[in-house]
């Protein structure tokens, strides 16, 4: 029998067993849904045989599945490994990446990338720069700083933007507070309570930048350093905040306070990983954003790739 087998056909199962569902698998393999679907389908018609049980939450594979699950959990390494080890032949094998954030709560996806990255490749050398930055892109252009991680791409600077994922940000409120019932929060909600945030500037924060700038709103500041200390605040009833729905998740799920969409359609905040045009040329740099998409894709479910 000619087999008709190809590598795209083992990452489109890997990425199905991560995901969990086609719809999440397609986004990961930048796909769309029925152009994975039907992938799927003139295999299992090759092979003879179903691969999974469809309607099943998380996907469960049949033996057929499984058996080619195993093939792909032996052959994807060994051909990462030798597209990393082809890379360091053609480039060189050292490296450094200073790592830059404008973002507090950036640490809770960040690090788990950051681990997997130095497995993959452990001769390049991995630091983030200490303290919040207000001007990250900034220390590119100084050298104190290899990839910045901001929200917003600004076609006046002289460097590449990787996008990494969008996300949700979410207010949260108190139990009690008067506008606990509320489906959703608009901009005059947020005028005559306290807004309790890091202590950026303005123009920083997606809640003023999209909703209440264009709306004409002011409202009283308050900062904190700490999520917790911020959340104290929330639940005491001294003000509103507003976190990225993973950095919120387990108070929420603590009961501890009560999260609410901004605007009817959501508040949705993006990130990317910015550097200096010579350095995205580096294959390591192009893992290193491909990583942060897919460990961040897997483990935090709030968010969705750009």
């Amino acid at each position: 029998m000619q087999s008709i087998l190809e590598l795209r056909h083992l990452k489109t199962l890997h990425a199905l067993r991560e995901s969990g569902n086609l719809l999440r698998a397609a986004v990961l393999l930048n796909v769309t849904q029925s152009a994975l679907s039907h992938q799927i389908k003139l295999l299992e018609e090759h092979h003879g045989a179903p691969l999974f049980e469809r309607k099943t939450t998380p996907i469960r594979f049949t033996p057929s599945g499984e058996r080619l699950l195993q093939l792909a959990d032996s052959v994807l390494p060994q051909v990462a490994n030798c597209e990393r080890d082809l890379a360091r032949l053609a480039q060189g094998v050292a490296g450094q990446l200073r790592i830059a954030v404008e973002c507090h709560t950036c640490f809770d996806w960040l690090m788990p990338a950051m681990d997997l990255f130095r497995r993959r490749w452990p001769e390049v050398e991995l630091d983030i720069v200490s303290g919040f930055q207000a001007d990250p892109v900034g220390l590119l252009y100084s050298h104190k700083a290899d990839v910045a991680i901001v929200s917003e791409m600004d076609a006046d600077e002289s460097v590449a933007y990787h996008p990494l994922f969008r996300f949700e940000i979410v207010a949260l409120i108190a139990k009690d507070h008067a506008l606990a019932k509320r489906d959703y929060l608009v901009a005059q909600d947020f005028a005559t309570d306290t807004l309790i945030t890091y202590p950026v500037p303005d123009d920083m924060l997606d809640v003023v930048r999209q909703v209440l700038k264009p709306a004409g709103v002011d409202t009283a500041r308050r900062t904190t350093e700490l999520t917790v200390a911020m959340l104290q605040l929330v639940a005491s009833k001294r003000g509103i905040a507003t976190l990225p729905v993973w950095a919120a998740q387990n108070y929420v799920n603590r009961d501890y306070v009560l999260p609410k969409r901004i605007t009817a359609d959501g508040l949705t905040g993006r990130l990317y990983a910015a550097c200096l045009p010579d350095l995205s040329a580096k294959a390591y740099l192009s893992d290193f954003v491909t990583t942060i998409r897919e460990s961040s894709y897997l483990n935090l479910q709030s968010i969705e790739l750009i």
